[in-house]
């Protein structure tokens, strides 16, 4: 009878030992107001005279040693409580300007942790980033190197992996300031725009986290969004911002996303194209890509890989110039399909060699080495830095097939 008693009690006290934690639930709370809500970061040169702004916060003058780089200049843009709209018929948001929903604040430091701590010295509310959804790096600090940023978001348990981080042409910290006419909150019209982008097949997806893994590869480079903001505060997409070991070497121009996309075979396609038959303007039709597919072989001729990349790209016929041009014509589509794959194989090539140059291989040829060679790349590459050095000699033959698969119609 004892026995089945401390067996009992035994059995209780293991339970309220499994209970009892769960029921602890919110005693390290802290409420939202008492947040300062980060939605959007920007990150630009500081300039001469910056350390006359910075205050003895992180360190005594003459006392501490500092890092020798310039100075950077922080900006971010914090949620004002109660003032950000949920919705387009919430109550009292009409008529609200981005003045009125965020506030951006700018401070200098010599390194991100640096410039945020010396910012979190003039606030009463704790710095929050679970929110941040971008972050905005000048071209001018993208080209010096972004690897103390990298280190230190990556290290912010609070920073999302799925949050964008762009290049600005120019200064990043008027991207913050901006108030476009379709969005009260200027960080949610970057991302919109991105987001959006994404969707119509005008930019890969490329998040936070993606950047990261492209860019901690042995055989790949990373890439990042590179905008520019216009006269009207709206946002264009110049091109792709490509690096090498954290720091940017060159752009693309915005037509050649749509050959990087080509190239991986990603999807939907959404860029349109010219394509002028027998170089008469009268001739001329576009074409709009509808979907992609391609296909990676390599193999190893005189010593270094050589690739073969298969692409197929199906396409809508658009528009026409000239109502002579009969392109119900089996034999015009197919002029119009030769023509396309002609100017897409010059497209692809001068792409891939633009990278060469700069040894930034955004497109993972050398992934496909490890993969599918890795005898040859434990032997003859083994690190990052040799292939960077290899790609700029490898040969890449491109094999091209375009469909025009639908003309449209038209009432006769």
């Amino acid at each position: 009878m004892g026995t089945r008693l401390g067996v009992r009690s035994l059995k209780w006290l293991i339970i309220l030992s499994i209970i009892v934690p769960l029921l602890t639930g919110c005693w390290d709370r802290q409420e939202i107001e008492d947040r300062a809500i980060v939605l959007g970061v920007s990150i630009d040169e500081a300039g001469p005279g910056a350390e006359k702004e910075e205050n003895e916060i992180s360190h005594l003058h003459d006392k501490f040693p500092v890092p020798d780089k310039g100075m950077i200049r922080v900006a971010v843009q914090i949620a004002l409580p109660g003032k950000i709209p949920l919705g387009p018929g919430e109550s009292g948001a009409a008529g609200k300007s981005s003045a009125e929903t965020v506030w951006v604040i700018e401070v200098v430091g010599h390194t991100i942790d640096d410039a945020l701590m010396n910012l979190q010295q003039q606030l009463s509310s704790r710095l929050f980033f679970g929110h941040l959804r971008i972050i905005v790096v000048s071209e001018k600090i993208a080209r010096k190197g972004l690897q103390n940023f990298n280190d230190y978001f990556r290290r912010n348990s609070e920073i999302r992996r799925t949050a964008w981080m762009v290049v600005s042409k120019g200064d990043a910290e008027p991207f913050l300031r901006a108030a476009p006419k379709l969005e009260r909150v200027p960080t949610l019209y970057l991302l919109s725009t991105l987001d959006d982008s994404v969707k119509q097949g005008k930019f890969p997806n490329d998040f936070l986290g993606t950047y990261w893994s492209n860019e901690s590869k042995k055989g790949q480079e990373a890439f990042l969004p590179y905008i520019e903001l216009m006269t009207e505060q709206n946002v264009e997409l110049k091109g792709l911002a490509y690096f090498k070991n954290s720091t940017m070497v060159n752009s693309t121009e915005p037509f050649e996303i749509a050959a990087y996309m080509g190239i991986k075979g990603m999807n939907p396609a959404g860029y349109r194209v010219f394509i002028s038959l027998d170089n008469q303007p009268s001739k001329t039709v576009m074409i709009y890509a509808t979907h992609r597919e391609s296909k990676f072989k390599v193999s190893i001729k005189d010593g270094l890989p050589h690739f073969v990349v298969k692409i197929f790209i199906e396409t809508n016929l658009e528009e026409k110039l000239s109502e002579s041009l009969l392109t119900n014509r089996s034999q015009i589509l197919k002029e119009i399909e030769a023509q396309h794959q002609k100017s897409l194989l010059k497209t692809y090539s001068g792409l891939v060699k633009k990278t060469q140059k700069e040894g930034s291989d955004i497109f993972g040829f050398g992934e496909y080495v490890r993969a599918l060679e890795p005898g040859f790349w434990n032997e003859h590459v083994k690190t990052k830095e040799n292939w960077q050095v290899m790609y700029k000699n490898i040969e890449v033959q491109f094999e091209v097939t375009s469909k025009v698969r639908r003309v449209g119609m038209k009432a006769r």
